[in-house]
């Protein structure tokens, strides 16, 4: 006789537990705890799915017999450890908040679809991503090491809205496979922009990153960055006699894109006052949704075709100024009717501004300087892209 067949498990409460060899129990699938089953009786296992109260936060409503997918057999533990990391993973290439990880609505949504994971807290995701740093900076470290090839570095400082002083420092370096690749090595608090602070900044970053072979340090034109590029010279010199290419003779390179922005800013001064009157005329518009939606009826009675009304421009960047006057001029029509149907349009202008009178609306003149601006300033915006690329190679160009 053939070894005897063994019978299914009839009752629709297996789906919700193992039955172990050793003995009639069954493990539940969704609290991990063992529970009697003597004989096959399921009644013991029925009333704890009932009270199992990691099988309420998943149970369809209407559908006890719902069945929850689990995890292979052994494969918890890695599977838990990869969530987590993809979790942390998420947290910093979406710039979310610690804090996400505990918001309520994050953790219904994950009891819903992964409700044996356990969400790890705010303290231990910020532990989670410095460990990924320091994992993810050694492997770079060490490619950097085995490798030995030069390394380009670019650096600019910013102030914030708190008036902190931030310096940060971007790599850029070929690998063995001819592959550009662009790494931010170091984004820190800086007292102050005077060069030997920059330089001594710049000396730290590279002992950290065990870089000794340097090519170029792209920087603007302020005269704080000579001291810098002067200070990393001399610490370069007494390193190694390789560290520099001809002693450091052209490793101090003037970011083009600047150079282009001071040309620019140059000539908007001499055009201020219609870029002014314009700038104005959009703020008006986009002041209220009520103001905004009488312009869209003032640009569909001229039939003007778009996509996306205006922009407004950040005054310190001229290559928004550029954008916000490219899109304006496609408008004009529609704002000299606003000009002839809205009084609270042309009053809006009268308003005060500080001490002076605000520039606008905007003439006829002023709109023939942006049109000729456009034109002249549109060599200027492809060009800055083309220097700003971070993919591919610029130097050449």
């Amino acid at each position: 006789m053939g070894k005897k067949e063994k019978m299914p498990l009839r009752s629709n409460v297996w789906a919700h537990f193992t039955k172990l060899l050793c003995g009639n129990k069954g493990k539940c699938h969704h609290c991990r705890k063992t529970f009697a089953a003597n004989r096959g009786n399921t009644t013991n296992l029925k009333n704890h799915l009932d009270k199992c109260r990691s099988y309420q936060d998943v149970k369809v409503e209407g559908d006890p017999k719902q069945q929850v997918l689990f995890c292979q057999k052994g494969k918890d533990k890695d599977d838990g450890v990869a969530c987590r990391m993809a979790l942390v993973k998420m947290i910093a290439k979406d710039e979310l908040p610690f804090s996400f990880v505990e918001a309520e609505g994050f953790l219904k949504f994950m009891q819903t679809c992964c409700p044996r994971f356990d969400v790890s807290s705010r303290r231990t995701i910020t532990r989670d991503i410095l460990e990924l740093y320091q994992y993810e900076k050694g492997l770079l470290k060490s490619v950097l090491g085995a490798s030995k090839q030069r390394v380009c570095i670019t650096t600019d400082i910013w102030s914030s809205i708190q008036m902190s002083n931030y310096m940060v420092i971007t790599a850029h370096f070929i690998d063995a496979e001819w592959v550009l690749h662009k790494r931010i090595l170091s984004f820190t608090p800086i007292a102050n922009h005077k060069g030997d602070g920059i330089g001594k900044l710049i000396e730290t970053c590279l002992i950290d990153w065990g870089i000794e072979r340097l090519f170029t340090i792209t920087v603007d034109n302020a005269s704080a960055n000579k001291v810098a590029i002067i200070y990393v010279k001399k610490k370069l010199a007494n390193w190694s006699v390789n560290s520099m290419v001809l002693n450091g003779l052209y490793m101090h390179v003037r970011c083009s894109a600047y150079i282009i922005n001071l040309i620019v800013q140059d000539g908007l001064a001499e055009v201020n006052h219609s870029i002014a009157s314009i700038r104005n005329a959009v703020k008006s518009v986009r002041s209220s949704p009520a103001r905004l939606q009488k312009f869209k009826t003032c640009v569909d009675r001229e039939k003007i075709s778009y996509e996306g009304l205006m922009v407004l421009d950040v005054p310190t960047r001229w290559n928004s100024t550029y954008l916000m006057l490219h899109k304006a001029v496609v408008f004009e029509k529609a704002f000299d009717r606003m000009k002839e149907d809205d009084g609270h349009y042309v009053n809006w202008f009268v308003e005060d501004e500080g001490e002076k009178k605000m520039e606008g609306p905007p003439s006829n003149d002023d709109w023939g300087n942006a049109r000729r601006l456009v034109n002249f300033l549109s060599v200027f915006y492809y060009v800055t892209l083309k220097f700003s690329s971070s993919l591919d190679v610029t130097s050449n160009d």
